[in-house]
């Protein structure tokens, strides 16, 4: 049987009915959350059950006919989904997890499947071990001695058996889905792959000094701290009259002056007094208090308020000063890439320039002697290069400096000089095409001569040949020769590198999830990448299809593409209503 697979660490209870269980669970959960793990519980059960309970809302409307039922709160959520044709299974639970919100699967049940299990037994159940008999067993946990060089734990210790399974979670949880998991060939995950990567990326430490309008998707290399209030002054937050609050009580107030934004009443206020202000001017001093001017009623220099539209409250509509930004506060952060928003805010600190990281370089080059420019009368058995225009404008995307290299012959003597050209060009390389175990002897020989190079297979669809290493102190992707197998190395490999080397540290891509509306289609133990087209369907779900074919060289279908979508490991494939990841590609293609 195939082991059950999972990207988080995964335990099983196998036991025997009365053993107690779900007693065990219910004790150690509050100790694991003392431990600062984040649970998740699969429980199967052999019977029919009912969570809600009879007469409630959502117990209606389920036996009324709804095959399933959401129902949520600020405190939680629950799905009630019917099975009448056939049991989901373990993986297909597993998928319904939000995986990245936990650090553990516990399992109850299961216990013929393969994953890890701690045995629970107990004397009194005058039952057989089951651990003779199962090979994912990894500790037993009784009230009797058992023959076995299995770990052995007293069932009645819930400390001792806590900190098994807290101990099990820390050594596991970066070793779910390695490569020696997923396929005996040795491929790598998505994740480790990319691990190893950022491991070898070293981020930057120049920096310079540009004009305000010139740092537009630049990255701030250092902390901008606010040198002054935001804003500067306690100013009124609308048209109105301001008072003070110690003076809220009077039936009538003398306005004793008009003040406009960019002007003040340098005066303090007295009790009995109001200055009429409009948005964005400075209360005066002992003012704090601004009511609308669509309350007042002004009579010459005296001003009443409409209580009927609403009690007047000390404080309100009044911006303190700071409130936005205190000086010495850190306004935009390092690592931080400049968009609109930003250059506003660093413009109204009165900053005229800033100190961003310089661009990063990328020289890029494609291979073959079958590749030939797009312009030129096509040859017999040559495609035109599609890969460089790509690149460079994803490069472009992600604010990259492109350096062009063009298209590199198949001889020792060119690559050798390319790439000599090149690691003293730019700060990363990028190739298409030629670099995958198996091309040109010549190839391996001079990446080995210039340098440090990995060939991986990658266990993911499409991309799976991926090479990584440094020319000379360079790092240099050797990518697929396959259009769409380029563009998903890239965002999956390529731009977390760039992010890094531009000084965005701990850099993600966003992602969301979304209902299938059809059924997708994935090999189980590897990570499937499909063109598909999210949108919003009448019911107000997000849900998500098919782009079309899904060939690592059609291109047609990631060009009408608005998101990838990633089926993990873990998913045997993916049922029309199930929920899957997605990858918005607006602003990264």
């Amino acid at each position: 049987m195939n082991p059950i697979q999972s990207s988080l660490p995964m335990l099983g209870f196998a036991a025997w009915s009365g053993t107690g269980k779900t007693t065990l669970l219910e004790a150690m959960l509050p100790k694991l959350v003392e431990h600062g793990i984040r649970v998740a519980v699969i429980k199967h059960a052999h019977h029919n059950f009912d969570i809600d309970k009879e007469g409630k809302d959502s117990y209606r409307l389920r036996k009324a006919g709804a095959a399933q039922m959401l129902i949520s709160s600020r405190y939680r959520r629950a799905m009630v989904t019917e099975t009448p044709k056939e049991e989901a299974t373990l993986p297909q639970l597993i998928a319904q997890l939000d995986l990245n919100e936990l650090d553990l699967i516990l399992v109850e049940g299961f216990k013929k499947l393969s994953f890890p299990k701690i045995e629970l037994h107990r004397a009194e159940i005058s039952k057989p071990w089951l651990f003779p008999e199962d090979g994912n067993i990894i500790a037993v946990a009784s009230d009797t001695p058992a023959e076995t060089t299995l770990p052995k734990l007293d069932i009645n210790d819930l400390d001792k058996l806590t900190a098994f399974v807290a101990d099990f979670t820390n050594k596991h949880s970066v070793q779910s889905l390695s490569c020696s998991d997923l396929d005996p060939s040795g491929m790598l995950s998505v994740a480790e792959g990319r691990d190893r990567i950022l491991s070898q990326i070293v981020a930057p430490s120049t920096e310079e000094t540009v004009e305000l309008k010139q740092s537009l998707g630049q990255i701030v290399a250092s902390d901008i701290l606010s040198p002054v209030n935001v804003p500067q002054h306690t100013n009124s937050a609308m048209d109105g009259y301001a008072i003070r609050s110690d003076d809220l009580d009077r039936e009538n107030y003398q306005v004793v002056a008009q003040v406009m934004a960019g002007h003040s009443y340098e005066k303090p206020l007295n009790h009995g007094e109001a200055v009429r202000i409009m948005t964005g001017a400075p209360v005066p001093q002992n003012a704090d208090t601004v009511i609308m001017r669509e309350q007042a009623s002004q009579d010459g220099d005296s001003v009443t308020f409409d209580l009927t539209m609403g009690a007047i409250k000390a404080g309100q509509n009044v911006r303190q000063a700071g409130e936005d930004l205190a000086i010495g506060q850190a306004a935009v952060q390092a690592g931080t890439q400049i968009t609109a928003p930003e250059l506003g805010m660093i413009a109204s600190l009165g900053l005229d320039s800033v100190m961003i990281r310089p661009q990063v370089k990328v020289a890029i080059f494609s291979t073959g002697d079958e590749v030939q420019h797009p312009g030129e009368a096509q040859k017999p058995n040559c495609i035109y290069d599609s890969n460089r225009y790509t690149l460079h404008a994803m490069l472009t995307k992600v604010g990259c400096e492109v350096i062009d290299l063009g298209i590199i012959e198949d001889s020792e003597q060119a690559l050798e000089s390319t790439l000599t050209t090149a690691s003293q060009q730019a700060d990363l390389i990028l190739s298409s095409g030629g670099v995958s175990v198996g091309d040109a002897d010549y190839i391996k020989t001079v990446l080995d001569k210039l340098g440090q190079i990995n060939f991986w297979r990658i266990n993911m669809r499409p991309g799976r040949p991926l090479a990584f290493g440094h020319i000379d102190t360079t790092p240099f992707f050797g990518l697929p020769g396959n259009p769409v197998a380029v563009m998903v190395a890239f965002m999956q490999f390529v731009e977390p590198a760039i992010r890094k080397l531009q000084g965005m540290i701990n850099w993600q891509a966003p992602f969301f999830t979304a209902v299938a509306e059809e059924k997708l289609r994935s090999r189980p133990g590897r990570t499937e990448y499909s063109r598909g087209i999210f949108g919003i369907d009448a019911n107000g779900r997000l849900t998500v299809r098919s782009a079309g074919k899904q060939g690592s060289g059609i291109l047609r279908s990631m060009s009408e593409a608005n998101c990838l979508i990633e089926i993990l490991p873990e998913q045997p494939g993916v049922e029309i209503g199930e929920k899957v990841r997605v990858i918005p590609l607006e602003n990264r293609i």
